[in-house]
């Protein structure tokens, strides 16, 4: 589950590298102890971190690094070389994770008091190389790490999904297809349906675009649910504020053609292993209030004062007021 890639530990990080950084950013966080700043911590910006992440791979088989330090008889560590940069990963056997737990600079023909394979040296005879080892802190961190790779990796399959399926109807037709769980071990959250009606009226024209979901009971109104119908609103026609809901059931209309767009654009993003963006609303509209209160709970679409429709998904706090809004508004009788 864990990722083999070589992560630094905070004690490394706070210790060891002192200097190589290509950004002042990860001192500043580390000085601050602001450590959600560092995420994900193998692809911090340090020579010595890259290399040892790039030197394990998702099979040991392909693993690229020197060899063993033969002055750490205490610690087996796997040497990594990057310029004037050593370093030292130690592998967990049981959970198969790879931890960059010492580094240092290569000095004077290894004479050097600070030289990489001294201080490895010296640490070694005085059984003190078990302070490298990760702590709790080190293992709660790649926890959180490792929960949002998952969900990642999650959403950009869910929107390769998405992809498939707008190839499939985006001029019309039916698909659909299992929604499966973060963890691949474990059966699907439920089902959707993706459904494309091509209107060519003589006064209207429009695509109208619908997601249906058929969630599993135990998955039924949970978080994992709504970040799965997220995720496909996005993906299959953004921004997610622009689909009418009825329970389970997603509406939106779209211009002919818009739809062909979109999958190029969707194309754009799944080859380059990279999530939609969701679109935030830009303006807060005025709405009765008892209407408002009402569609925010149930997810459908409001009346905006001016016309528009829009589902109430996000604080208007901070958002620019729609002008139409506040002049209709303006107008009204006091």
């Amino acid at each position: 589950m864990h990722s083999r890639r070589a992560r630094p530990t905070l004690h490394l990080l706070s210790e060891h590298l002192t200097s190589g950084w290509t950004s002042p950013l990860p001192g500043r966080a580390l000085a601050e102890g602001d450590l959600s700043q560092l995420h994900p911590l193998p692809e911090l910006p340090h020579p010595i971190i890259r290399k040892a992440a790039a030197s394990f791979a998702h099979t040991a088989d392909a693993d690229n690094f020197v060899g063993t330090i033969t002055s750490s008889t205490e610690l087996r560590l796997f040497e990594i070389k990057a310029g004037q940069w050593r370093g030292g990963v130690w592998r967990d056997t049981e959970t198969n994770v790879n931890w960059l737990v010492v580094a240092g600079l290569a000095k004077g023909e290894h004479q050097d008091h600070d030289d990489f394979y001294m201080r490895v040296k010296r640490a070694n005879e005085g059984g003190a190389t078990d302070q490298w080892l990760p702590t709790e802190a080190d293992w709660r961190l790649l926890k959180q790490e490792t929960a949002a790779r998952l969900i990642t990796e999650w959403e950009l399959a869910l929107q390769s999904q998405m992809l498939d399926s707008m190839r499939v109807v985006q001029r019309g037709g039916t698909t659909g297809g299992a929604i499966r769980h973060v963890s691949t071990e474990r059966p699907p959250i439920g089902r959707f349906k993706v459904s494309v009606t091509q209107v060519r009226d003589d006064d209207y024209e429009a695509d109208e675009l619908e997601l249906e979901l058929f969630p599993e009971p135990a998955f039924a109104g949970s978080n994992l649910l709504w970040q799965a119908t997220i995720r496909s609103l996005i993906s299959l026609n953004p921004p997610e504020q622009g689909w009418d809901r009825d329970r389970n059931s997603y509406m939106t209309i779209a211009e002919p053609g818009a739809l062909s767009i979109r999958v190029r654009e969707l194309e754009r993003l799944v080859e380059g292993n990279e999530l939609g963006e969701s679109v935030p609303g830009t303006h807060s509209y005025y709405a009765h209030r008892i209407h408002l209160a009402g569609q925010t709970v149930a997810g459908r679409a409001a009346r905006a004062l001016c016309g528009v429709f829009f589902v109430p998904t996000q604080d208007p706090e901070g958002l620019a007021v729609c002008p139409n809004c506040e002049q209709r508004y303006n107008e009204m009788p006091g």
